[in-house]
């Protein structure tokens, strides 16, 4: 399986894993959730093995551009709700390797994980 990596392509973060995987000769698909979209399965997906807090990208001006009242009270669903509406929310990059996905990037945990 080639992995998939989901973000958006304008992204600096993106960009450096993009040419860390273009450096180490690794092959991949690329998923622009922002004109793509992702849809709930996947992405619930990523919040049951990372858990919301992580996939939630609540450093974004996206979401702190949010009325208080939408940020109180998250939950999983809360904000997986809030990624469909507005995918700029989840963090990038994440790399699905298949049998389990990165989210964010580092360069020794890619070079980790494609040791493993």
């Amino acid at each position: 399986m080639i992995p998939t990596l989901y973000g958006i392509k304008a992204c600096d973060t993106m960009k450096k894993a993009r040419a860390w995987l273009d450096a180490h000769d690794r092959a991949y698909g690329f998923h622009d959730y922002k004109t793509a979209g992702i849809d709930r399965a996947t992405l619930a997906g990523w919040v049951a093995e990372h858990g919301w807090e992580t996939v939630l990208n609540r450093n974004g001006t996206t979401f702190r551009a949010l009325p208080a009242e939408a940020k109180a009270g998250l939950d999983a669903e809360g904000a997986i709700a809030l990624m469909l509406a507005q995918p700029s929310m989840i963090k990038r990059p994440v790399l699905d390797l298949g049998d389990r996905t990165v989210v964010g990037f580092k360069p020794e945990v890619y070079a980790a994980r494609f040791e493993s």
